[in-house]
């Protein structure tokens, strides 16, 4: 059976048959669970009849654990008697205990299970237990009842939340700054108003499923019913969600389903005594790497488990989706260790486990059933094909990939390369490259890049200089670089890597040092498990530069929808001048890695002929910049000899603008749109634009070629290469006005060799001029000159020249040839007799 994911990747045709595999297994697997419920939804209800629950007349347990001969439940409610509450065995391995009165258990009060296997009494926490607690004293973990006296007041029945997602990735509890866990109700009251005021419309929680080692960062869960109690209560919890949902904020959980920790007494492992109750016996279960234990998602007892706990939370605590952590475990036998994902072999083999495909696919379908509107992310870094295409498509059903590659070249840039040498072909096609109707979610850097023994990209760029270099008084290189990196490393990953955009709280206005929970190691310290909010609070440091600039390019991006545009195009790309420029949801985007050269008057490449302003620039002064890229100054577009069209434009190294095309006037547009007859066989002007603009569209579309490029024919270059030697070519074009070349001198009455030879190649294959008449292509190219010198018009100028003398141009005219925005009027040299001024002459060229 053919699917529409092999229309959208070519590549998957021979495929067809895994394909196929993946699907009937899940087709197969949910009509075999669903035979005595209607739904995904129905059978999903574990939590609605596991564990504790009221009744009318007192209290109901149950638990499933077939590998048990016998449970006991023990606890303050029979003051620790071991025998005394004896669970019924009734069917399918599950035991049930029934407590006559209401008050027989209350709310706080502590329990254990104890299970007897093999002639052994296990403690055990109850597995669908909603609250469980570490005592201080003896540092042991216990069961405890919780049931609300009032259900929460939920006042969030209307809540939607504006695509696409723009993620702030938390941590509640080291969210505060004081040296101890935060709250559920402080990152409420204190946090999310942050979020709200930058423009982040989702957070991602971390570490909310109870896990007994606080240095996991939350991803050995111990307990997956449970809310972590160092934050607080589960009415807590339910006060942030509803909270968030009042300022259009979604909340997504961090969902672990591709492990589990080893713990037994306050873990689900060998709960029943057994080591195959929830996953695979013997080495098969064991994580080698994480030191873990792994799911065996054939079993159907598994599904309903994993199932009914994707359910709870929604239901529960309204969460609005999860992001899966560690997808690529999941999906292959060997865990994807150290493995290269260069060949799709390794998407289909013996290795991939189906299983595993199929209860992600399940979770995908039930998510989406329960809430249409949620959201699902998928952390995989191997990109299996599919894994964000709808299931009916063949695929796994995710709405966003995490694109983990992007902060990894970042890493590796900062690490080991010097800035004159960084690639931008290799920046480019990372940021951009991805699975055709796949959405995936950029980032610049997460939680995984700061923990113990690695750096904040802010840390990493200016390391112990932030410790007293941060000042706004403070003049220090080294800072000044590492702000400008790190507004431009932010800045394209925002407007190419992704669909959607996530951040780790506190990156946004570059947090220093690195994350690391109290351990044996550091002392037990909270030094390094928390946010320093007050260096951003601070009036008088440059994190409230990095921490406006985060809010503006945030708001800037919704703007335009940037990351909801189609592709970007690639306009330019000069390794050696380190420039990138590309067209993206209308603007365009210029961006100078430079480390050293700031440009005067570089062209800028655009498809549509107009005026141009920029609207957004790393440079401003609120950004920690000078100011120097001015947006009272309107570009107006030449057309070059070569068909290109675009502008002259001031970049200085290490930044970063857009700029938008204006609106043409009623009347011009009317005189633009009313196309005069060509004169004796030359193209008229729209016909020219549409060649630019054609010529410019299908270099853009070659050096966006996403598929691997074809073998070329015997004498011809392939299609990349010819995209670098035309790269190569075009510089050349522009060495005067992008390289700030100096015109050769030439000697009187001789062209420069530079214009010789351009003449002569543009002749060679030009008609004989009739006398006295100018060569077709001599004319076309004069006529680009003179435009040429028209490029960047303050808007200020517009106002009526001033009458010139009789012979020369009008001042504003000379200057407007210099192509000078408003701060930089440098009167343009008086030209010679008979020879065009310096500036415009270079221009030209």
């Amino acid at each position: 059976m053919k699917y529409k994911i092999m229309d959208y990747d070519n590549l998957l045709g021979k495929y067809e048959k895994d394909l196929d595999l993946r699907v009937n297994n899940y087709q197969k697997k949910e009509k075999e669970i669903l035979k005595s419920s209607a739904t995904l939804t129905d059978f999903a209800n574990g939590y609605e009849y596991f564990g504790f629950h009221r009744t009318e007349t007192g209290w109901v347990y149950r638990e499933w654990a077939p590998g048990a001969e016998m449970i006991y439940l023990t606890g303050e409610f029979n003051k620790w008697n071991l025998g005394s509450h004896p669970m019924t065995r009734i069917e399918n391995g599950v035991f049930e205990l029934v407590l006559e009165g209401k008050d027989a258990l209350w709310n706080g009060c502590r329990v254990l299970a104890v299970v007897i296997h093999d002639g052994k009494q296990l403690y055990r926490i109850p597995l669908y237990c909603r609250r469980v607690v570490q005592d201080p004293k003896s540092i042991q973990w216990y069961g405890e009842i919780y049931v609300e006296d009032e259900a929460f007041a939920w006042t969030d029945q209307k809540f939607s939340s504006e695509l696409p997602p723009y993620i702030y990735e938390c941590h509640v509890g080291m969210a505060q700054e004081e040296g101890r866990v935060g709250t559920y109700r402080e990152f409420a009251d204190n946090v999310l108003p942050r979020v709200k005021k930058l423009g982040y419309n989702t957070i991602q929680m971390m570490a909310v499923m109870e896990h007994a080692y606080y240095g996991s960062f939350g991803y050995q869960i111990t307990n997956f019913f449970a809310v972590s109690s160092r934050s607080g209560l589960p009415s807590d919890l339910k006060y942030l969600v509803n909270r968030a949902h009042e300022m259009g904020i979604r909340v997504l959980l961090d969902v672990v389903h591709s492990h589990a920790s080893k713990n037994t007494r306050e873990g689900i492992n060998e709960f029943d005594g057994t080591d195959y109750q929830f996953f695979h016996a013997g080495a098969k279960g064991n994580h080698s790497a994480w030191d873990t234990k792994l799911f065996n998602y054939g079993k159907n007892e598994v599904i309903h488990f994993l199932l009914s706990n994707l359910k709870f939370w929604m239901s529960e605590y309204h969460f609005d989706g999860f992001r899966f952590d560690g997808v690529t475990s999941m999906l292959y036998h060997d865990h994807g260790l150290g493995v290269s994902f260069d060949s799709y072999d390794k998407y289909f083999s013996m290795n991939t486990d189906i299983e595993a495909i199929t209860y992600l696919t399940l979770a995908n379908r039930l998510i989406h059933e329960i809430n249409p509107n949620a959201l699902t992310i998928a952390e995989d870094m191997s990109g299996m094909p599919g894994m964000c295409i709808p299931v009916e498509d063949g695929g796994v059903g995710f709405d966003y990939r995490l694109a983990m590659g992007v902060p990894d070249l970042w890493i590796k840039f900062l690490k080991e390369y010097r800035d004159e040498d960084w690639d931008l072909w290799k920046i480019w096609h990372e940021l951009t490259g991805r699975r055709p109707k796949e959405k995936v979610i950029g980032y610049a850097e997460s939680h995984d890049q700061a923990l113990v023994g690695d750096k904040t990209i802010m840390f990493r760029l200016c390391d112990k200089e932030m410790y007293w270099s941060m000042g706004k008084n403070v003049q220090n290189m080294i800072v000044d670089r590492g702000i400008a990196l790190h507004k431009l490393i932010r800045f394209i990953t925002m407007s190419l890597a992704g669909n959607g955009y996530l951040n780790f709280m506190g990156n946004e206005f570059g947090h220093p040092e690195w994350i690391d929970f109290p351990r044996e190691g550091n002392g037990w310290s909270y030094h390094y498990c928390r946010r320093q909010w007050s260096l951003v609070d601070n009036k008088d440091l440059k994190y409230e530069y990095l921490n406006d600039f985060d809010q503006a390019l945030v708001a800037m991006t919704k703007e335009y929808g940037i990351l909801n545009a189609p592709k970007a195009y690639n306009m330019w790309t000069h390794q050696m001048d380190k420039m990138l420029i590309f067209e993206k949801a209308g603007l365009t985007f210029a961006f100078n890695f430079n480390p050293t050269r700031s440009f005067n008057g570089y062209f800028i490449p655009v498809t549509e002929g107009g005026r141009y302003q920029a609207v957004f620039s790393t440079d401003d002064e609120a950004f920690g910049g000078q100011n120097r890229i001015a947006k009272n100054v309107i570009y107006k577009t030449v057309e070059l000899p070569d068909g290109r069209r675009g502008f002259l434009v001031y970049l200085p190294s290490r930044t970063a603008a857009v700029f938008k095309k204006l609106e043409e006037p009623a009347e011009q547009a009317e005189l633009t749109d009313s196309a005069e007859k060509p004169k004796h066989g030359r193209r008229t002007r729209k016909e020219t634009e549409a060649a630019a603009a054609k010529a410019v569209t299908e270099a853009a579309d070659a050096a966006n070629e996403e598929m691997p490029a074809e073998k070329p024919k015997r004498g011809r270059k392939p299609k990349l290469a010819e995209a670098r030697a035309a790269e190569e070519k075009t510089a050349g074009s522009l060495e005067a006005g992008n390289e700030e070349a100096a015109a050769v001198k030439p000697k009187r009455g001789r062209k420069p060799k530079k214009a010789a030879e351009s003449e002569a190649s543009e002749n060679a294959a030009a008609e004989k001029p009739k006398r006295g008449r100018k060569p077709k292509k001599a004319a076309e190219s004069e006529a680009a000159k003179n435009a040429a010198a028209k490029a960047a018009e303050p808007v200020k100028e517009e106002a009526a020249a001033e009458k010139p003398k009789r012979g020369r141009k009008p001042k504003k005219a000379a200057e407007s040839e210099a192509a000078e925005p408003v701060k930089e009027e440098a009167a343009a040299e008086k030209p010679r007799r008979g020879r065009k001024p310096k500036k415009a002459a270079e221009s030209a060229e």
